[in-house]
């Protein structure tokens, strides 16, 4: 197997080469070749554990690494990092629960960010080189990114957040670390900002290529790969507690990368009859689905702080297959959004965007109800952005049909202010999260302006900036740091 850019100007190159290059050198998406069909091999799949399933989901798309040396990783990432298990389904109600909270920073991330990070190391390995990681995040990639490479050899990291934008527990969970070789900056501006400056960096090839950039954020493909494993995982096991032939799967998304894994493996031949899209107020991606216009908006600061985002990466890899493949033809359509801040896509004949994707938000109102009402009548916890998943579920996916999925991304703990605001209890705990609260922290607040940024990385590989334990500047105002 090999990838291709959206924006078809980077010759086909081998999955190693995909992991290292992150985006793809002419500002384009990786995406593989083509999609492979394993329809014909899920009911040899079922029963599988996470790690031998995760084996077989992912060998059609690594063809350059001994199959040895890729079930050796996997069995590394699955075996150590998850309690009890990676990717568990529970039934709450009339809907199932994908908890995809259970790895070391209680966020969906961790699943694919734990494998890229042994990915990241095997590979630098081989071709003995170092990798400087660039990343942006609208809060949990962050601290997974920061947990799957801190103290690696051969890797250094730095984390763009919103100042101020995250929650005070995921910006804990991230700044706390202190290995030399992780760096977190705090962006005076939105995630949206932090992820220009980190595509303004990557696309300056010079600048790429001397400090070697890679990406962590799901612009990476192996982001998205890992992810498809759990949507197979979870359509097996609710098909075995309900004998359905297809289930439906809602999808809380602000950067299209959770849901885009979905897609792709519903293309893959899985019985997925239907993707329910949901926003929170951030609705350009509702907006989109429901109308066919993509058009930037305001940045709305929510409950739910990691959807708080109008630019969503992934949709260009989604947008490339509306447009025939067609690479000339999204190029001209993403320059058109960059000038205008919108682009539209025609219906299909039947009168609808996408047939296979339902979409809907749900407000800061409903999502403190959804949370306040799973936990009356059902003593189940959801955090905000699961609340936001669960209530777009209910409203659009209570028809009788194939029975409903909800993806879990977060544990509750990691925003007990909403969970309070909406219970009137202080009951959302975790003992890694307490435990954060008094720990020394580390941060560097620098401007909205990518030069700024660059001037960091520039001097931190270069040895300008000597000793990383000190603080650099305090990312929350009445924070405790080192």
């Amino acid at each position: 197997m090999r990838y291709i850019s959206t924006r078809g100007q980077v010759e086909p190159i081998e999955f190693r080469q995909a992991v290292l290059m992150g985006l793809a050198d002419d500002g384009g998406l990786l995406i593989p070749e083509r999609i492979p069909d394993v329809s014909d091999r899920l009911d040899a799949w079922r029963g599988l554990g996470y790690a031998a399933l995760a084996m077989e989901v992912l060998r059609p798309f690594v063809s350059d690494i001994p199959e040895a040396d890729l079930r050796e990783l996997i069995d590394r990432t699955y075996g150590e990092a998850f309690d009890p298990a990676p990717a568990p389904t529970v039934r709450v109600g009339d809907l199932h629960v994908l908890e995809l909270w259970h790895g070391p920073t209680l966020a969906f991330k961790d699943i694919a960010l734990q494998l890229l990070g042994n990915l990241f190391e095997y590979v630098l390995a081989g071709e003995r080189t170092t990798l400087n990681i660039l990343g942006a995040t609208s809060g949990d990639t962050g601290s997974a990114a920061i947990c799957g490479v801190r103290g690696r050899a051969g890797i250094r990291i730095f984390v763009m957040h919103p100042h101020e934008g995250v929650s005070a527990i995921q910006e804990r969970q991230m700044t706390t670390v202190l290995d030399a070789n992780v760096h977190n900056l705090a962006v005076t501006g939105t995630f949206d900002d932090c992820q220009r400056i980190m595509k303004s960096l990557a696309g300056d090839l010079p600048f790429k290529r001397k400090y070697r950039l890679g990406a962590v954020n799901s612009v990476n493909w192996a982001r998205v790969l890992a992810q498809v494993v759990y949507y197979v995982k979870a359509v097996f096991d609710v098909q075995a507690a309900t004998g359905a032939r297809a289930v439906r799967v809602c999808v809380p998304t602000g950067n299209f990368g959770n849901i885009l894994a979905g897609w792709y493996a519903m293309k893959m031949g899985l019985p997925i009859s239907r993707l329910v899209l949901a926003t929170n107020r951030n609705n350009i991606l509702a907006r989109f689905f429901n109308t066919g216009v993509y058009s930037l908006g305001e940045v709305f600061r929510t409950l739910s702080p990691s959807m708080d985002i109008q630019v969503a990466s992934n949709f260009e890899r989604y947008l490339f297959y509306r447009t025939g493949q067609d690479s000339a033809r999204l190029r001209e359509r993403m320059q058109r959004f960059t000038r205008t801040g919108e682009l539209e896509v025609a219906p299909n004949a039947d009168g609808v965007v996408d047939g296979a994707i339902a979409s809907d938000m749900a407000d800061e109102d409903q999502t403190l109800d959804t949370i306040r009402r799973y936990w009356g009548e059902h003593e189940y916890l959801l955090d905000p952005h699961t609340a936001v998943g669960v209530s777009v579920a209910e409203r659009l996916a209570s028809d009788g049909g194939d029975p409903v999925v909800c993806l879990a991304t977060a544990h509750p703990a990691k925003f007990p202010a909403a969970i309070e605001k909406a219970t009137g209890r202080d009951i959302a705990h975790h003992p890694a999260i307490d435990r954060l609260m008094d720990m020394e922290t580390r941060c560097t607040v620098v401007p909205n302006d990518t030069e700024q940024v660059r001037r960091f990385i520039v001097e931190t590989v270069g040895g300008g900036v000597r000793d990383f334990r000190f603080p650099i500047g305090n990312c929350r105002a009445g924070g405790k740091h080192g």
